[in-house]
């Protein structure tokens, strides 16, 4: 059955600027999944339980105006130039230095205050799904070059969602994009998400301080340490960090994460082209928000598995380059199959035969 796609009006800015959200549907009782213009967030992913149930599973608003007052928890959002965190809101290029908008005390976050999540995208339909586009201008938020970007969602009829960041630029800049989706597999509003088993396909993270930067020094390898996901445990504590994924940068996606809810039986695996995967347990969360469940969000009332290039990669010439120049192709794939489980599900360390 092909996926079925459809719009509708989602609202206005203060402006005028007309907001629309896109849902993408695999079938009846399948996975369904809904776009907005506004920031390309991902409002909500909707996914069968064991029993046959579909739930919603992605922490959101049910209406543009809690998005536009809210943007700073990034909500299903696209974010971008840069995600994750820039030290001190700056970086060196080509023997100059570019100042940034900062946004997360010193240093820039996701992009800077206006970031690709709080402005309106360009949409079409495209095959099983939707592709946003905008040109971002020379200078915005302090990045150097016009950088023209397209990401495309797109529903396979089995149920997987797939996002495909493309990006070319004028003049030589960094590009770190990402989706910062928060998931409960157990269903928004369902409670707390750390009893989520999360397996990883990563030997190695980077230690950071108390603002979010990598320490100086090389990966710390996860043994004998609480950042030690190879074999499926539950999320447990609070972590705000990037993983170094086995086998860095792909040219086609891996599966580097699997997520699984006892309770429901959903189980979310992951693949990503990118090197880094950072684990956000939603610590900001204090009861005050309330999404489209009508349950107040509390600290890990979802995860958000970010896969993206490191933190501050422009200021740390040791990490994977995060530099795009005229004529090259940012291009960045991540792919979320949704799956259920029977209850005798074991738990499988990941190794090369063991993926």
């Amino acid at each position: 059955m092909k996926t079925q796609v459809s719009r509708e009006p989602f609202g206005a800015l203060d402006d005028g600027t007309r907001v629309d959200r896109w849902t993408l549907e695999s079938g009846p009782g399948g996975v369904r999944v809904r776009v907005l213009t506004y920031g390309g967030i991902i409002q909500t992913v909707e996914a069968p339980d064991r029993d046959g149930t579909r739930g919603q599973l992605a922490l959101g608003f049910a209406d543009l105006g809690s998005y536009v007052a809210h943007g700073g928890s990034h909500f299903g959002a696209l974010v971008g130039r840069y995600a994750n965190r820039i030290a001190g809101a700056s970086f060196r290029l080509d023997g100059g230095t570019w100042t940034l908008t900062p946004n997360d005390g010193r240093n820039s976050l996701h992009g800077g205050p206006r970031n690709f999540s709080r402005v309106v995208w360009d949409a079409r339909e495209v095959d099983g799904g939707v592709q946003l586009h905008r040109v971002s201008p020379d200078g915005e938020e302090g990045f150097p070059g016009a950088l023209d970007v397209r990401v495309t969602y797109t529903l396979s009829p089995g149920g997987a969602l797939r996002i495909v960041f493309r990006a070319r630029t004028d003049a030589p800049t960094v590009v770190n994009l990402t989706n910062h989706t928060y998931l409960n597999l157990g269903g928004d509003g369902s409670g707390s998400a750390a009893g989520h088993e999360l397996r990883l396909a990563a030997s190695r993270y980077t230690p950071c301080d108390d603002s979010g930067i990598p320490v100086p020094g090389a990966p710390a390898e996860v043994t004998g340490t609480r950042f030690d996901f190879r074999t499926a445990r539950a999320v447990g504590g609070a972590f705000d960090h990037n993983f170094a994924l086995d086998g860095g940068v792909c040219h086609a996606p891996r599966t580097v994460a699997e997520l699984y809810d006892p309770r429901s039986g959903r189980a979310l695996e992951l693949a990503t082209t990118e090197p880094g995967l950072q684990l956000y347990t939603a610590g900001h969360l204090d009861g005050t928000l309330t999404g489209t469940s009508g349950v107040p969000y509390a600290p890990a009332a979802g995860l958000a598995l970010e896969t993206q290039h490191f933190p501050d990669s422009p200021n740390r010439p040791d990490f994977p380059s995060t530099v795009l120049r005229p004529g090259e192709t940012y291009r960045s794939e991540t792919v979320y199959g949704f799956s259920v489980r029977p209850r005798s599900a074991g738990k499988r360390p990941w190794s090369a035969g063991n993926p």
